[in-house]
């Protein structure tokens, strides 16, 4: 083949693709010739990062993915996980997790927006009942009048999807941090529940081999929006150039297609008929029925001219590529195909309830593991499908960067003064305001809400004890200090916020986001925030097996600022955990005048890159707090245990702002009304107050006391809860009422004041 460097180089330029020319050049090499159009698109969409994780692939590889109860981990679009037996049934827990960090940045309500709506797909597909989303949200500082705006339409557009799809909210957590006022992380979890025997995959089956199938699509009429999403997921940002790569949701329609696919799945189930079904996101119809295809071992041929469109004359590599949300893929046989078209057309009348949409006949699966896209009766693509799923990899180079671990000259402390500043600050007030705009409630399931415990805890088989706890964590603080350290620590305090409400950590999900791989500081950060990952989930196992398996998850590269200037390294992981017995789930808030407050957990000298630091000092630091795996999963099996033996009447994790910090917390998560306060028995020393060394606070009753002798983990009686609404130390004391307040509502004076 002649070199046509030149001629690509011009084309990827006219057309706006961010592919290399060497990539190019690797596309031609695969077709044989000039690539057309749709291929250079179709292949700039699967080979961007966001789609083919050309350059995270082989360190994702190290990370645990396999445990005694793990159903199906990475590699489809979600994962699964056994939960429970009921009714002669066993239930798994399915999970996914994804970002969708530049669309919401550009348009924060329809970033928002389409991310829990694509996450809720991905969990949806796998033949599962949606039980919950969970957002984990990373702005720019309030004080900033563009990162409120951001701030305001990322809560409107979770809050109206969410809300409107009837699905509970389960809380997550959000930072306020400078390195994101130029690039937000929306990053969204969501969970659901299937029956064992009715999980649902998305691939086309064997059965494919030797009966023909089909390719149907199903939803709205595609149109332009979103096209070129997976690419500018996987660019430096320019809030210019993004819009039209913003998808738009439907969430109203999005429920009456989720009717009509039950009754589909439903009548598939009871034939006996193997299928596949996936939801079309990044990358649209040419991610769906190239991955669909080639996870299958088949090839496919798509006949464009099926596709139904809501905009005339769409060139072929829009059609195949936009990201026009709610809409899903099924793979079925073809005998049975006009069946499932003539559900969605008839008897839900798709097509009379929004213009254009429905279900149609798009393509055939073939046997020869070509990918064949057909448009206006000619070739318009045709290449092998592996090439495409599968074709390309990147080794990045990775260069260490030297981090300033200096600590403050002096640390003076005034208990009073700092827990006031603490709790007032971005990092410290309460995210009830936040919360405020969720459905928590909805399909009334919930046990324990959003900030009345350190995990969400909901019931989610009716008539089954069983109950499952939620949480995702990811401190930024720490990572922009020690890479390693800020992943390790993102699942460990998942995990101990699971722990503390009396669940058993089952599995984690992870969102690895990071500036650009091409930066070799920023791959450096990536390495090592995975190995930290890896290495905490190989130290917390407790529920069977070498660790804690990351099931699902996903990597968000290029999030940074037009300059240049990445983010902080910031890995957010959720974790996952099951009750036996849901009503013995512990909360945060204070229960008796008299209880004893238990520590669990040395004080160490560790308060680099804490609350402490930064709001009493203004001061970064450098020793961030260690990990040490041995301490946590001995800390984790007493406080369960604990919990199990009805020892516990509240229990709180430690982390940002320390043991002080944890107590007062819990005081006021009692509230005024009930007149619980916190007298604790321990030295005016910051290492003491507000050191974040991983550990928990107990509340136990007296009677319980002799439980504390000869533990395999350091615990000691620190106070005791008191008849006051207050929380004070040796020689000083700070009423709380005030403060309680002032807490609770200072986020919405923060974010939704009026400009």
């Amino acid at each position: 083949m002649q070199d046509i460097s030149a001629e690509l180089a011009e084309v990827l330029q006219s057309r706006g693709l961010s592919m290399t020319l060497e990539e190019a050049v690797k596309v031609a090499s695969f077709v044989g010739r000039m690539p057309t159009p749709l291929e250079l698109h179709l292949f700039d969409t699967m080979w961007s990062e966001h789609c083919s994780y050309k350059s995270s692939r082989k360190l994702l590889k190290t990370l645990p993915v396999s445990a005694p109860q793990v159903v199906l981990g990475p590699g489809e679009d979600a994962g699964i996980v056994e939960f429970a037996e009921h009714g002669g049934h066993l239930w798994d827990i399915v999970v996914a997790h994804e970002s969708h960090n530049h669309p919401s940045q550009v348009l924060p309500v329809e970033g928002a927006a389409t991310g829990v709506g694509g996450i809720v797909r991905d969990v949806y597909c796998m033949g599962a009942r949606v039980i919950g989303v969970m957002d984990l949200l990373r702005f720019g500082p309030p004080a900033s009048s563009s990162s409120r705006a951001v701030a305001r339409g990322v809560v409107q557009g979770v809050w109206q999807y969410g809300n409107a799809l009837g699905v509970p909210n389960l809380g997550g957590d959000t930072v306020f941090h400078e390195g994101y006022e130029s690039n937000c992380l929306v990053n969204v979890v969501s969970v659901g529940l299937v029956r064992h025997d009715r999980i649902i995959h998305s691939f086309v089956p064997g059965a494919a081999r030797g009966t023909p199938y089909v390719l149907v699509l199903v939803g709205k009429p595609t149109d332009a929006t979103g096209f070129g999403g997976a690419t500018f997921a996987s660019a430096d940002l320019d809030s210019d150039l993004g819009m039209g790569a913003v998808q738009v949701a439907d969430p109203f329609l999005k429920r009456v297609v989720a009717e009509a696919n039950a009754r589909v799945l439903d009548m598939l189930f009871e034939r006996g008929v193997d299928f596949g079904f996936k939801d079309l996101g990044a990358g649209g119809i040419a991610c769906v029925s190239s991955e669909m295809a080639s996870h299958g071992g088949m090839g496919i041929e798509l006949w464009l001219d099926k596709v139904p469109v809501s905009v005339p004359d769409l060139p072929p590599e829009v059609v195949a590529c936009a990201e026009t949300q709610e809409r899903f893929g099924l793979a079925v046989p073809q005998d049975i195909a006009y069946e499932v078209v003539q559900i969605y057309n008839e008897e839900f009348e798709l097509p009379r309830l929004y213009p254009g949409a429905g279900a149609s006949i798009i393509g055939r699966f073939t046997s020869d593991r070509t990918y064949l896209v057909l448009h206006g009766g000619r070739e318009v693509a045709c290449a092998p499908v592996e090439a495409i799923t599968e074709g390309i990899r990147h080794d990045r180079e990775a260069c260490p960067i030297e981090s300033d671990v200096s600590e403050p000259s002096s640390r003076p402390v005034d208990p009073p003064s700092d827990l006031s500043r603490m709790a007032l600050s971005p990092s410290g007030v309460s995210r009830s305001p936040l919360y405020s705009f969720y459905d928590s409630e909805v399909q009334a399931a919930t046990h324990l809400r959003p900030g009345e415990a350190d995990s969400v805890v909901v019931v989610p088989i009716p008539g089954c004890s069983a109950g499952l706890a939620v949480s995702g964590d990811g401190n930024p603080f720490y990572g922009e200090l020690d890479p390693y350290l800020g992943g390790a620590h993102a699942v460990a305090e998942a995990f101990r916020n699971v722990v503390a409400t009396g669940a058993v950590p089952l599995c984690a999900t992870d969102c690895l986001n990071y500036g650009s791989p091409e930066n070799p500081e920023v791959f450096w950060q990536f390495s090592r925030g995975v190995e930290g990952i890896a290495d905490a989930c190989r130290a917390l196992a407790l529920a069977g097996g070498e660790a804690l398996p990351i099931v699902s998850g996903n990597v968000s590269f290029y999030n940074q600022s037009r300059d240049g200037a990445a983010i902080p390294p910031s890995p957010i992981v959720a974790v996952f955990g099951r009750l036996d017995d849901f009503t013995r789930a512990r909360d945060i808030s204070l229960k008796r005048a008299g209880d004893l407050i238990v520590l669990v957990g040395e004080r160490r000298d560790e308060l680099g890159g804490g609350l402490y630091y930064r709001e009493c000092l203004g001061h970064r630091g450098g020793a961030v707090p260690s990990f040490r795996g041995g301490e946590e999963l001995a800390m984790a099996r007493l406080v369960l245990d604990w919990i199990g033996r009805d020892i516990v009447r509240a229990s709180h994790d430690i982390s940002e702002g320390g043991l002080a910090f944890a107590a007062m917390e819990m005081a006021f998560a009692s509230g005024p009304h009930n007149g619980l306060g916190v007298r604790l028995d321990i030295a005016c020393d910051p290492v003491l107050l507000y050191s974040e060394t991983p550990g928990y606070l107990l509340e136990v009753g007296p009677d319980d006391l002799p439980a504390l002798a000869g533990l395999a983990a350091p615990v000691r009686v620190i106070g005791e809860v008191v008849p006051a609404f207050s929380i004070s130390g040796n020689g000083w004391e700070l009423n709380l009422r005030e403060l309680c307040e002032q807490w609770r509502d200072r986020l919405a004076a923060m974010v939704w004041r009026e400009e």
